[in-house]
């Protein structure tokens, strides 16, 4: 994939030789660096083909067979695909295909979202979901989102010393506000999720279920991470992360939902779909339907294990003491510094993660407490167990020596060395 940006057609380079060049900066940046943000990945060459092609032009206002302009009998036949194949990759078993309905319009996981809560709530109904600190996303009910401006939301979170989801809580509170949607499904939490204990909460309470699996779907489609289905009637994912799709939106739901998702997509939150991308969403899809796809959602969570054992190891502190799945929340508050600070000097060592709010954060979301750290990209690009052995090692010495130029130019060194042994898809 490096190769293609740098060799990219003399087009845009004659047209717009600005916007090549900074293509070819962020090409090289992504091939010598080290992505450990768990959010991001690498799709293959076939996914960006898919992206880049004539499917761009194409206005496509509406579904299949149901379009508001002409010209969609090829359209219609690559959207019936994307969604075919979504639905047959998220079927639990063969038996439950018939029972799912897919719509791959989103434009984003939030979109998702925000479709699924047109769909099935009114201004001002409750909401229950995670608190942001302990993993949630901004969309589920953040008071800076759509979601916690037009619904009443209401937060769970986590057992202070465990850090792991406090059922009994959700189910508390859940008996106390009785919430119309439950939420579950995270953006920073290490750990298994059992859909079937919220799934009997919501009952319990009348509420249904939104499981926003946009971090493990990988997981999940391979049977690494128990199923969200038949626990949640809809299910949000975007096609990105572990995935390794492109950047888009995904839902799926039980059919007798299917109606008013779609007609809270288009025309509820957005026009024309942007069929390049749904295009790349099924080439995802079929390449996560592939044997090696098990095998590579498996290197990623070993990868994550090796990569978390040895940052306790050097001593450094985990939210819920390690991870089952993709990523690992580092927690550095007894070394009393920001993750401000630790993201920007793993930055210029040529690491990159994110800075994140960690359970019970006492810090600010602009400079928390906490470092995001992934293993899906890495993965993608060969990284094994004795490669993230060597990463979590390079990640300890900064966070110990932020300050050190020493540490910093043999890290780099070292960076470069992994990031030019292990080339992305070329």
């Amino acid at each position: 994939m490096a190769n293609q940006f740098l060799k990219m057609k003399t087009h845009l380079a004659k047209t717009d030789p600005k916007i090549f060049r900074l293509i070819q900066k962020e090409a090289q940046r992504q091939k010598e660096g080290l992505n450990l943000i768990p959010s991001e990945n690498y799709v293959s060459p076939a996914v960006l083909e898919a992206i880049g092609s004539v499917l761009t032009n194409k206005y496509s206002e509406g579904y299949p067979g149901r379009r508001y302009y002409s010209g969609h009998q090829f359209i219609d036949q690559i959207e019936e695909i994307a969604n075919e194949r979504a639905k047959k990759l998220f079927s639990p078993r063969a038996s439950f295909l018939s029972q799912i309905h897919s719509n791959v319009q989103p434009h984003s996981g939030s979109q998702a979202n925000a479709a699924v809560y047109l769909a099935l709530l009114k201004p001002r109904d409750k909401i229950l979901s995670m608190r942001l600190d302990c993993g949630g996303h901004l969309s589920h009910g953040s008071s800076i989102s759509f979601s916690g401006k037009y619904y009443r939301v209401y937060f769970y979170g986590l057992d202070k010393k465990t850090g792991l989801i406090d059922f009994n809580q959700v189910e508390k509170i859940a008996r106390r506000i009785k919430p119309k949607l439950i939420v579950c499904g995270y953006s920073s939490y290490p750990r298994k999720i059992d859909f079937k204990i919220f799934k009997e909460i919501a009952q319990r309470v009348g509420a249904y279920l939104l499981a926003d699996v946009a971090h493990i779907a990988g997981l999940i489609v391979t049977g690494l991470h128990p199923h969200c289905f038949p626990y949640a009637q809809i299910v949000t994912s975007t096609t990105h992360k572990t995935l390794r799709g492109p950047r888009g939106g995904l839902i799926l739901c039980q059919k007798e939902y299917a109606q008013i998702i779609d007609r809270a997509v288009f025309p509820g939150i957005q026009g024309g779909p942007h069929e390049h991308i749904i295009a790349a969403k099924a080439v995802c899809f079929k390449e996560a339907s592939q044997k090696s796809f098990y095998q590579y959602q498996n290197q990623i969570i070993k990868n994550a294990q090796v990569l978390a054992q040895t940052l306790l190891e050097e001593g450094l502190d985990l939210v819920s003491n390690g991870t089952d799945n993709h990523l690992i929340l580092i927690d550095l508050t007894k070394l009393n510094l920001g993750g401000e600070l630790i993201q920007k000097k793993l930055e210029e060592v040529g690491i990159y993660v994110n800075k994140n709010v960690i359970p019970f954060d006492s810090r600010s979301p602009k400079d928390p407490s906490g470092i995001r750290i992934g293993t899906p990209a890495l993965t993608t690009r060969g990284f094994r167990e004795k490669e993230m052995k060597i990463v979590g090692q390079l990640l300890a010495q900064i966070i110990k020596n932020p300050y050190s130029l020493k540490v910093k130019r043999e890290v780099k060194k070292k960076v470069q060395e992994l990031a030019q042994a292990h080339p992305f898809f070329n």
